[in-house]
């Protein structure tokens, strides 16, 4: 065979193998020459004699430039691991083996977990710990928050938070606002999703919204601390809503960040579900909308009463037991907590007891409610002990049934203040008992601060006027009567205790709103 051309070879070449065993198998080397590879002199000067080293090795013949022993010992060295273990130093899992091993982790998990009392169905498909110790550290930090396994069963996921990446981050972060340590365990247990949460990106915006809201820096901790959820609302959502409404209606805006500090459970209430049907439901019974609002400044968690299941059974109740229609305005505007208790039961006890002691009608009763709604609240010890106080100063039982008509409030007056005016009504005044079953409210007046004084300068003038005249009318206008010829029957009259008209005063601050009436469609559901 011959080569035509070989340009650039100048010198006689070896042909190179790499040896690949050890050098216990190497054979005895012998010399082959290649004289008949003929090398034409195109381009090369002196042509060489090309030599080759050959060895028998287990029926294998190698090629090589060199016969170091130890070279070639080090290279077969590693082809002999190479040959004889499968899963060397170099080799990689397959990915089958990963995905068992996976398997084997979780299942470890499972069992730690299932052994201590929680229930992992949930947990599959959640990225949790590889290992047993990590998971123990979680839910030991879990128990030092007050935790128990209870709470984590009743909200599992809480397992797939990091100790260091999500649980301390948050709770830093609540302490940081002043949210009290030792209200996490409870905030926890309303709230356990907190612990998802991303400072930055969930839980700054809706505190610095809730600043914007005019809620005071120390307030804040305890908005959180009372409705911990509101940490999980979208800010232009529901709280946004809400709070367009409310000042819709008629909520001045500087009143905001006081009632949402008093009751930030507003925050998730949907206008159309919630708050825009029970606005317009107390409008029904008589109550204007100015009136709502200025409630819903002063006690906004009525907001929070149930209307389907509390507020409508409540009205009804109230209709049942003798409570005109017409008065239901004034009666909840007064007292709108009535509406969010359980009302019936309260009813139906205190007539019967009343019936009882002083022989109280149905009709009479529903006057005492208009009158007192709080008289549902009374417990019957103290309302005996008055019952008993009025008969041993010489009242009748009938003379006690229209005091109480009257003015029910005598049945939750102080005793010994009730005994002091009394004394002095009988001692100094010398009245007669029938002017008290006239005016019963004398009981309501200070002895000190009005009785006694009025009593003195009408007494100094000569002048004779029922209790009512006398004690019924502000200072500025008693005085006023005292220049008085003579007394006018009119003004002996009893005016209102309590007016509507004073929930709707203007204030020095109109509201700028807006938020507009027609846009009430949108709200609704």
């Amino acid at each position: 065979m011959k080569m035509r051309s070989c340009t650039g070879i100048r010198k006689p070449g070896f042909s190179i193998a790499r040896p690949e065993l050890s050098a216990q198998a190497f054979g005895e080397l012998y010399l082959v020459s290649t004289s008949n590879l003929h090398i034409p002199s195109n381009g090369c000067r002196n042509p060489g004699l090309i030599t080759k080293f050959q060895h028998s090795l287990v029926d294998r013949t190698f090629g090589s430039t060199s016969v170091n022993s130890s070279s070639v010992k080090q290279e077969n060295v590693h082809t002999v691991r190479r040959k004889g273990n499968s899963s060397s130093f170099y080799s990689r899992p397959s990915l089958l083996e990963m995905k068992n091993e996976r398997i084997a982790n979780r299942a470890r998990v499972y069992d730690f977990l299932r052994k201590i009392g929680i229930t992992p169905d949930e947990l599959d498909g959640l990225e949790l710990p590889v290992t047993v110790e990590v998971m123990r550290e979680r839910v030991d930090f879990l128990h030092k928050l007050g935790l128990t396994i209870e709470d984590i069963n009743n909200y599992p996921l809480v397992l797939g938070c990091s100790v260091k990446k999500n649980m301390i981050p948050v709770l830093d972060y609540l302490g940081k606002l002043g949210v009290r340590k030792s209200t996490f365990t409870d905030f926890l247990r309303r709230y356990p999703q907190v612990l998802h949460s991303s400072v930055v990106v969930d839980l700054e915006p809706v505190v610095k919204y809730l600043q914007g809201m005019d809620i005071k820096p120390n307030d804040i901790p305890r908005v959180l601390e009372r409705y911990p959820e509101v940490l999980g609302f979208k800010l232009e959502g529901t709280m946004s809503t809400s709070v367009a409404y409310l000042v819709g209606i008629g909520v001045a805006r500087r009143e905001i960040g006081g009632v949402l500090t008093k009751y930030p459970e507003i925050l998730g209430m949907r206008v159309g579900r919630v708050i825009k049907p029970f606005v317009e439901y107390l409008e029904s019974l008589g109550i204007p909308r100015l009136a709502v609002a200025r409630l819903i400044e002063k006690r906004p968690h009525i907001l929070g009463f149930d209307l389907e299941e509390k507020v409508k059974p409540n009205v009804d109740a109230l209709l049942e037991f003798k409570v005109r229609k017409s008065s239901l305005a004034s009666f909840i505007a007064q007292y709108p907590e009535i509406v969010g208790i359980d009302l019936s039961f309260k009813l139906l006890h205190l007539r019967s007891f009343l019936n009882s002691i002083i022989e109280l009608d149905h009709e009479d009763f529903g006057r005492v409610v208009e009158k007192m709604p709080q008289v549902v609240s009374l417990s019957n010890a103290p309302v005996l002990k008055h019952v008993d106080f009025f008969k041993e100063c010489g009242f009748t039982l009938q003379q006690v049934r229209k005091m109480v008509v009257g003015c029910p409030q005598i049945l939750a007056l102080n005793l010994n203040i009730m005994k002091l005016s009394f004394n002095y009504f009988e001692n100094e005044m010398g009245r007669d008992l029938d002017d008290l079953v006239s005016f019963p409210a004398f009981f309501t007046y200070g002895l000190e601060s009005t009785i006694r004084w009025r009593h003195e300068i009408v007494a100094k003038k000569g002048l004779k006027c029922s209790l009512s005249w006398l004690l019924n009318c502000s200072d500025e206008k008693f005085k006023e009567r005292m220049s008085y010829e003579s007394i006018e029957m009119e003004e002996m009259e009893m005016v209102p205790s309590f007016d509507m008209n004073s929930l709707m005063e203007q204030r020095r601050e109109d509201s700028d709103s807006e938020y507009e009436e027609e846009s009430d469609d949108e709200y609704a559901s």
